[in-house]
């Protein structure tokens, strides 16, 4: 098995079963990925060091737009795409083997966690992995200590505010908040001042 037909196996959705040896790659891939994560997040880097060593991790170049603040943690890294603009503030964990796309001009907040991979309910098949992609669209703000559950869908422009479990997809200019998140305001709504953020985040 090569990276690419592991990563298309993975955006497929198929199941990876404990013993195979798409289980085997995963864990072959999680080991490169802790010994870049590692050099990332032991050290001072500049800005452009820090682009060099997340685009070492994802297989992929960023843009020159994109920033973060370490440290950052993930067990895998090859199956992360991100747009312009994007930064990725200090403490997140991205567990990113069925996909993670973030857009261009998307904020992450402190500590979010965004997770791809659920395991079976049944006990004798818990091991089992079943991959889901999450996408977080144009602009949109994530909260400090965020959770986006597999599967789900961010749109354009919302926000979610800190310390929410986002398990459903959330629609266009939108703010959410809660466990579960729920949508409790629209953007055209909610006012710009400080007292406002602070209600919500």
């Amino acid at each position: 098995m090569d990276l690419k037909e592991y990563l298309d196996n993975l955006n497929k959705g198929l199941t990876v079963q404990p013993g195979s040896e798409m289980y085997a790659y995963m864990n072959a891939v999680s080991q490169e990925a802790m010994r870049i994560t590692m050099e990332l997040n032991t050290s001072y880097h500049t800005p452009e060091e820090i682009r060099e060593l997340f685009s070492r991790l994802t297989g992929k170049k960023v843009d020159d737009s994109f920033g973060m603040f370490p440290p950052f943690y993930t067990d895998c890294g090859k199956n992360i795409e991100v747009g312009k603009h994007v930064f990725i503030n200090s403490g997140c964990r991205f567990q990113d083997q069925g996909g993670i796309r973030i857009d261009d001009g998307a904020f992450i907040g402190h500590n979010v966690v965004l997770a791809t991979l659920n395991h079976d309910f049944s006990p004798d098949r818990r091991a089992a992995l079943y991959p889901a992609p999450i996408h977080i669209g144009r602009n949109v703000w994530i909260g400090a200590n965020v959770t986006v559950l597999p599967g789900v869908t961010i749109g354009d422009h919302s926000v979610i505010a800190a310390g929410a479990v986002v398990s459903k997809d959330i629609p266009e200019n939108v703010v959410a908040a809660g466990v579960p998140a729920r949508v409790v305001k629209t953007i055209k709504e909610a006012k710009a001042g400080q007292a406002e953020k602070e209600k919500f985040l």
